[in-house]
């Protein structure tokens, strides 16, 4: 199949060759997969809903009012269903996470566990339990929706082979009773046969991004408070190290540019202007005078000059070309960034570039620069052996707290055995 370069299905239906690749068959794989696990979950909303429709019916049929009896049952049944969602999500969460992989490579960080009560007081519970009630009482009704559709497209094909054989056929908005009245119908539901298709992957894309919005994990107080903490000892490091440098360059290196400026000078006034060591001494005093300059751009400015003369897809790419194990850039930037981000996005792709080379034994490696209209987004994928662990070195504790503090996220997936995937969200207020 003729591969699409995307990272989920919505992307991928985007793409002219989406029926010739393997992403339909993907969102076909991750419909089925979800139609047992909708139907089981639909037992907990139909125990409720059933007999509230029958009671309002009764009360619309025979103007009477609900019995106390079955309000008292559906009451204790409702508490029932929304007491134990929190609970039952938990597992569910865990599984809709890694199914979501079938349609989207992005990792979506999850909510840890914190104990029973904890399920019923965080904010990420509560949205895994209405991922739960949606995934029971919404998926079921789209899905059957959805089946009819595929059902009466497959009569439509099979309409010819039927017809005639044991009488009229009917086919939605007519009957035949032969296959030459059947073929017409037959071509219009080959038709919307690619349709459909379509059709499936939007219902899967649709579902797995209700899925991720649903199922991110949230940060408590104590967790808001250390990504608070982590910005703060970042950007007191970096000023700490920036005042050093600039302290070391004004009583150390600045003074020493400055006299070896004077001797140079000095020396252009013993030379004659028509001697040959005068226009080298010129060029030395240029140099030394562009030098200290220099010298103070790079300190104040803490960016590297690549940045500045190529923009960060030139400068990726330069890293990428530097990098031991090949790397293949993907940038979709059409217009500037700001620098914040910028510099943010390079550092990270040069220290990821970094750990790839060093420890994860890869054969190619991967870097994806998107402009998303509210940010930028980072991916970098390696082919590795994969189990990276920040609590085992402080390469992506640095690296997570250069994002944060510019105002951003990092997320990770590194199963043992690979392949790694490093996400970096920065959003344009950084």
């Amino acid at each position: 199949m003729t591969p699409v370069s995307s990272s989920h299905l919505a992307q991928a239906l985007r793409h002219p060759r989406y029926l010739r690749t393997a992403w339909p068959w993907r969102a076909l794989a991750y419909l089925l997969t979800t139609a047992p696990l909708a139907a089981v979950l639909s037992i907990g909303p139909l125990v409720v809903v059933a007999p509230l429709f029958a009671a309002v019916g009764a009360v619309q049929r025979h103007d009477r009012p609900v019995p106390l009896a079955l309000a008292a049952f559906l009451a204790v049944c409702g508490l029932f269903v929304v007491a134990l969602a929190p609970l039952l999500s938990a597992p569910v969460a865990a599984f809709e996470r890694y199914r979501l992989g079938l349609v989207d490579g992005r990792p979506v960080a999850g909510q840890p566990w914190r104990g029973v009560a904890a399920r019923y007081v965080t904010a990420g519970a509560w949205r895994e339990a209405a991922y739960l009630f949606w995934l029971g009482g919404v998926v079921p009704v789209v899905y059957w929706i959805f089946a009819v559709l595929v059902m009466l497209d497959v009569l439509l094909i099979v309409s010819p082979f039927v017809a005639g054989t044991g009488g009229e056929v009917v086919l939605v908005w007519a009957t035949v009773d032969s296959p030459a009245q059947a073929v017409p119908h037959a071509i219009v539901g080959l038709l919307l046969a690619p349709v459909l298709w379509y059709a499936a992957g939007a219902l899967a894309a649709a579902q797995a991004v209700v899925a991720r919005w649903l199922l991110r994990g949230t940060l408590d107080g104590a967790a808001l408070r250390e990504v608070t903490r982590s910005r703060a000892r970042l950007v007191d490091a970096y000023e700490a190290e920036r005042r050093r440098i600039e302290r070391d360059l004004h009583d150390g290196a600045q003074p020493r540019l400055t006299s070896l400026s004077l001797q140079i000078g000095l020396a252009r006034l013993d030379v004659p202007d028509d001697s040959p060591a005068a226009g080298p001494l010129a060029v030395a005093h240029e140099q030394a005078m562009g030098l200290m300059t220099l010298l103070r751009q790079i300190v104040r400015g803490i960016r590297p000059q690549s940045l500045t003369d190529l923009g960060l897809a030139g400068a990726v790419r330069e890293l990428a070309d530097e990098a031991p194990v090949p790397v293949e850039v993907h940038a979709e930037l059409p217009r500037p960034l700001p620098e914040a981000a910028e510099t943010t996005a390079y550092f990270v792709v040069s220290e990821v570039l970094g750990n790839i080379a060093r420890h994860a034994q890869a054969t190619h490696a991967q870097v994806r620069l998107t402009d998303t209209g509210a940010g930028l987004v980072v991916e970098i994928s390696d082919d590795g052996r994969g189990g990276a662990d920040p609590a085992r070195g402080s390469g992506l504790t640095g690296l997570a707290d250069r994002v944060a503090a510019a105002d951003g996220r990092l997320l990770l997936a590194s199963p043992p055995g690979g392949p790694t995937l490093v996400r970096v969200e920065l959003p344009w207020s950084a």
